[in-house]
């Protein structure tokens, strides 16, 4: 069953086009970590080798796929719904959700996580921090760096979503006509 869905920008068309895109490229994470979890299984049994910078950097692919889902997830709206009532309400109800939501939830703790993720990065970055492992991964301040990133493409989603409801509910930003290739499918 199809649900209704806000109307488009020309904002929310760029990023969620660029979230998409993202999320595409980001989906070879998966891939390449099912692939560094298989060498490290065969390494440590077969041949009887654990390798620390192998189950790092699992940890860190883990991270950045999942990081990278949550702004995609965002952007698409499949994301989890605590709320029970959604999906009984009218489109404009359910805009007027997402906008107290947005505007009184998520952005002001995305803009919090920002504020510290920012100086968590640079003070890494700036101490050369490494792994406390031995034969840990080098360059710690790289996938720490990945969460303000991550946060931020989250931030450009809500934003996105933002203007999507705020297009509804104001009709501005301009709502977009969909295009034929932009409907859902049945």
């Amino acid at each position: 069953m199809s649900r209704p869905r806000l109307p488009e920008t020309a904002f929310s068309r760029r990023v969620d086009g660029a979230l998409k895109r993202l999320g595409a490229l980001a989906s070879w994470l998966w891939l390449a970590l099912l692939a560094v979890i298989v060498l490290n299984v065969t390494l440590r049994y077969a041949f009887g080798q654990g390798r620390v910078e192998l189950e790092e950097l699992q940890w860190h692919l883990y991270a950045l796929g999942f990081l990278t889902a949550l702004a995609l997830g965002v952007s698409l709206d499949d994301h989890v719904r605590v709320d029970l009532l959604h999906a009984r309400l009218s489109l404009r109800h359910q805009a007027w959700v997402e906008l107290y939501g947005l505007v009184g939830l998520l952005l002001p703790f995305l803009l919090l996580v920002l504020g510290y993720a920012i100086p968590f990065v640079m003070s890494a970055w700036a101490a050369g921090e490494i792994s406390q492992a031995p034969g840990g991964l080098p360059y710690r301040w790289a996938i720490k760096l990945a969460l303000p990133l991550a946060f931020a493409l989250l931030t450009l989603a809500a934003c996105a979503r933002l203007s999507r409801a705020s297009a509804l509910l104001f009709a501005w930003p301009r709502p977009l006509i969909p295009t034929p290739s932009s409907k859902e499918r049945p």
